[in-house]
């Protein structure tokens, strides 16, 4: 299970679900059969969400509990579904709770196709003083913040819109890790490496398929998205494509969807994220989504590179992307052991080989209906 104390480094799926079995997370339910991913858990949201005032953190000396009893507007039942505006603020207990081990940290992350929706959804823990952040030896419930930017959405009991990462010791990312890795796995497919503080990529606003747009930019005031239902919605309802190459204005407070010029790849024994971006080198914010699982673009995962997506939202003033600009990078870190199974291996992996590409509800894009 890799949890002797000398092993650091990611935990993979079997020890995850081992984790499950021992009531080291607490199950509300079952473990959903696809719930456990190769190196994350999916989190399901519970029965109930509480709409509150604002956005908040506990604090050292308060549980999640204790200030949604003071901030609340109302609850509402998730059992039979239940839309959440933009614009609002929603905390909702979740069905997995933890008593990790000590030397074992976790961290969240939005699951891909939450990101790509827009939605901003953090995890917080009883006592927090960080987002997304779960302290070692933590025990206690487990809450997910959902504040829609976009699009209203369609939730229900047994969501999943986050994801969670476990970590047994102290992280061993480090940039000599990801120049010994691109040595003897190519991380990306073409172009020179920049690994500094973590390898770099850029945008893509010219080299992407001939007949294709280079982005999405999302449509305001569009309708309601089921954040449970597959290919199901027509992209030009909630979406404009982005046809201009070479520069992008970015539009204060509007949400693109871009992808990295590099294909990259994530060699099985290892994890990826992508993460926060210097804020001084532009007016903009990328990504909300930022694990990636081993096997990621790997060919063990029958994928040869894989473009990151870029969820990109600019601040209060207009700025210019240019292409090939950097804005964005992955850090590497090793598994405590090898994964039984990668990325794309028949898991329901929606994302491996992508360039770019909305989430999973929207239908192909059909470049003819330009």
């Amino acid at each position: 299970m890799g949890t002797r104390s000398e092993t650091r480094g990611i935990l993979p799926a079997r020890a995850i679900a081992r984790y499950c079995e021992e009531g080291l997370i607490r199950l509300a339910r079952p473990v959903d059969a696809d719930q456990i991913q190769p190196a994350s858990l999916d989190l399901r949201l519970g029965p109930w969400a509480y709409r509150v005032r604002a956005s908040f953190l506990p604090g050292p000396r308060a549980t999640v509990a204790e200030r949604v009893k003071e901030l609340a507007l109302h609850r509402m039942p998730l059992t039979e579904g239940a839309v959440l505006e933009t614009g609002c603020v929603y905390i909702v207990p979740l069905q997995e709770a933890l008593k990790l081990p000590k030397g074992v940290a976790a961290a969240a992350n939005p699951k891909s196709s939450t990101g790509r929706l827009d939605i901003f959804t953090r995890v917080i823990t009883d006592y927090a003083q960080e987002f997304d952040k779960v302290p070692e030896a933590y025990e206690g419930p487990l809450y997910a913040e959902i504040s829609p930017r976009t699009f209203p959405i369609l939730v229900r009991e047994g969501s999943r819109l986050s994801q969670i990462r476990f970590r047994q010791g102290a992280s061993l990312a480090t940039d000599a890790l990801i120049r010994e890795l691109h040595d003897t796995e190519g991380l990306i497919s073409s172009g020179e490496v920049n690994i500094d503080n973590g390898l770099a990529l850029s945008v893509d606003l010219s080299t992407l398929g001939a007949d294709g747009p280079v982005g999405f930019r999302a449509k305001r005031h569009a309708g309601l998205v089921d954040v449970d239902a597959k290919g199901a919605l027509a992209v030009h309802d909630f979406w404009e494509p982005i046809w201009q190459r070479g520069s992008l204005v970015l539009d204060p407070d509007q949400f693109y969807i871009l992808a990295s010029k590099e294909a990259v790849r994530v060699p099985p024994a290892f994890a990826a994220e992508m993460v926060p971006f210097n804020p001084l080198v532009g007016e903009f914010r990328v990504h909300y989504a930022g694990f990636f699982d081993p096997g990621f673009g790997h060919s063990s995962g029958h994928g040869e590179g894989a473009r990151a997506v870029l969820e990109v939202r600019s601040h209060e003033v207009p700025f210019i992307l240019e292409d090939g600009q950097i804005i964005g990078r992955l850090v590497y870190e090793p598994l405590t052991q090898a994964p039984e199974r990668v990325y794309g291996q028949g898991i329901g992996s929606n994302y491996q080989r992508q360039g770019l590409k909305l989430s999973k509800h929207f239908k192909a894009f059909d470049p003819a209906q330009r």
